[in-house]
Parts: C-alpha cells; sequence; structure tokens
C-alpha cells in the first residue's frame, strides 16, 4: 500500500516554558484509508490536524504528506495542496456570496482554466447533494448542508486527504449522519484517504482503523474492534462510548450472550433478533 502521509517520532509545543502538546507521536496513512484520530478535549488532536497540513512545522521528528517533508518551505504548498481541512464551524468557511461562489473560490485562487473550474464545480456540487443549492445564499443552508458546501470547496480542489477536525461536533444527528454517509461514498468509491479528527466515538466506529491519543501520545491502535475490546481504557481518559457498546456491555453483563464484535447500533439489533429468532 502507498504511504500518503507518514509520521515519525513527532513532538511539538507552543513555546518552551509549555508542556509538550505532542510526544514522540509515530504512525503512518495508506492511500485510500479512513483513519479517526479520538480524543478528549486538550489531548493533542487538533495540534496533530495541523502538523499534517503543514500549518504547524514540528519541532522534533518529521511528517511527510505525498513524500514532501512539510519542513521543507520549497514544497510546504505543495502539502498544503494535497491536504483539504474541513473545520468545526461551518459558518467559518464561507467567503462567497452564494453556494456556487464558495466552491470556486479555491480554484479561483489555484488559477484552474474556467471550463475546468465549470466542470469540477458541477462534480462537487454532485458529489454532495447540493446540486440545488448552487445559488442560494450559504446563510440560509442548515448546519449540515453547509458542512457539505464546505466539504464541495475541498473535493473540487483534487486533494490528496481530507481532514475533517471535528467537522460534525455542532451538527445536530441528522446533520452528523448526512456528512458521515457522504465521506463514506468518496472513501469507498473515489477512494479519497480521510482523517475524522473528533472526540465523538460514534463517528469514529465507521473508520477503517483507530489512533487513540491522550495527553499528547498515542496510547492505542487498531482497527475498531481492536480498540473497543477493552473499553475501559477509552472511559478512563473521559471518552463517551457509543450506545451500542455501552449497551452491549449492559445486556452481556445481564447474561444475554452477544459477540464482542457489536460496535454500531445495527449490529447490535442484528444479533438481538437473530438470538430471539432461536429462542
Amino acid at each position: 500500500m502507498e504511504k500518503v502521509i507518514d509520521v515519525q517520532e513527532l513532538s511539538y509545543r507552543y513555546s518552551e516554558d509549555h508542556p509538550w502538546v505532542l510526544q514522540d507521536i509515530s504512525f503512518s496513512v495508506d492511500r485510500g484509508e479512513w483513519l479517526a484520530i479520538v480524543g478528549h478535549n486538550g489531548s493533542g488532536k487538533s495540534t496533530l490536524a495541523k502538523c499534517l497540513n503543514g500549518l504547524i512545522i514540528p519541532q522534533k521528528g518529521t511528517v511527510r504528506v505525498g513524500g514532501y517533508d512539510t519542513k521543507d518551505e520549497k514544497t510546504i504548498w505543495d502539502v498544503r495542496r494535497m491536504v483539504g481541512m474541513v473545520f468545526q464551524n461551518p459558518d467559518n468557511q464561507f467567503v462567497g456570496a452564494t453556494v456556487q461562489d464558495d466552491v470556486a473560490f479555491g480554484m479561483e485562487n489555484h488559477g484552474l482554466p474556467r471550463e475546468e473550474m465549470s466542470r469540477r464545480l458541477s462534480d462537487a456540487l454532485h458529489v454532495v447533494k447540493m446540486d440545488k443549492f448552487r445559488n442560494i445564499e450559504p446563510h440560509r443552508l442548515s448546519g449540515g448542508q453547509k458542512q457539505r458546501v464546505a466539504i464541495a470547496g475541498i473535493l473540487a480542489l483534487q486533494p490528496l486527504v481530507v481532514i475533517l477536525d471535528e467537522a460534525t461536533s455542532m451538527l445536530d444527528p441528522q446533520g452528523r449522519k448526512d456528512i458521515i454517509q457522504t465521506m463514506r461514498t468518496l472513501n469507498r468509491e473515489r477512494g479519497l484517504t480521510v482523517l475524522s479528527i473528533t472526540h465523538d466515538l460514534e463517528e469514529a466506529i465507521h473508520a477503517d482503523r483507530i489512533i487513540v491519543m491522550n495527553q499528547g501520545r498515542i496510547i492505542r491502535s487498531g482497527t475498531p474492534y481492536d480498540v473497543f475490546q477493552e473499553t475501559e481504557t477509552l472511559e478512563q481518559i473521559g471518552l463517551d462510548l457509543p450506545f451500542a457498546v455501552k449497551l452491549r456491555k449492559v445486556l452481556t453483563e445481564k447474561g444475554v450472550p452477544l459477540s464482542e464484535n457489536v460496535l454500531s447500533k445495527e449490529e447490535l439489533v442484528n444479533e438481538l433478533w437473530t438470538l430471539h429468532s432461536h429462542m
């Protein structure tokens, strides 16, 4: 598998008299992978996100994106073009008077030819199901719709990686579900590499792999099934377990023979229905 991101012994602190925010972080991301980086507020995950697109340069260790070292000033703009970020508050990301103006903004800055811009604009809006809203003013949209427009603006630039930095945390449950489904489609059908930086474990269970951070260090790493085998560690660092995992624990303690692989509500319902059918 081709590595699109390679982080080796990364450490960072905001000043010499402050503690290290990131300490000896090492991991890699394969092309087409969905990686969730989880941790409570202050765990260092958002600082890590800024290191991955070159907004922050590591004081120790290296970060390579698409083979480029973020410390190399000659290629830093190549790195930033490869990594698109969707932030927490969708209202802070708009610069255009209409949806299509906003999606076109980044492409205009990159000097793309008008015909190519038009083609990418239509394709990006279609992918996130916002075609009908292209002439609408952004402030008239719901939170989930705004985030889909933000994603369209990034897709139009055709990055190597999209980072969701707590991008669903301000949305209602339906908006959150829509964004996750959109990103899953892009990940599976277009091979887009996705990094989800979040404290929401309901969101993380959809990833191919999870990295758990606490106090600037990686404390666990593996598939969602691996990470949720031992839930005590996650609870101890202040993370709220997914509803299905909590209910599975309670039911198992009551003697219901459920598999440890149940993570989502759908999987829990299927197992309970199978048990009921065999009673």
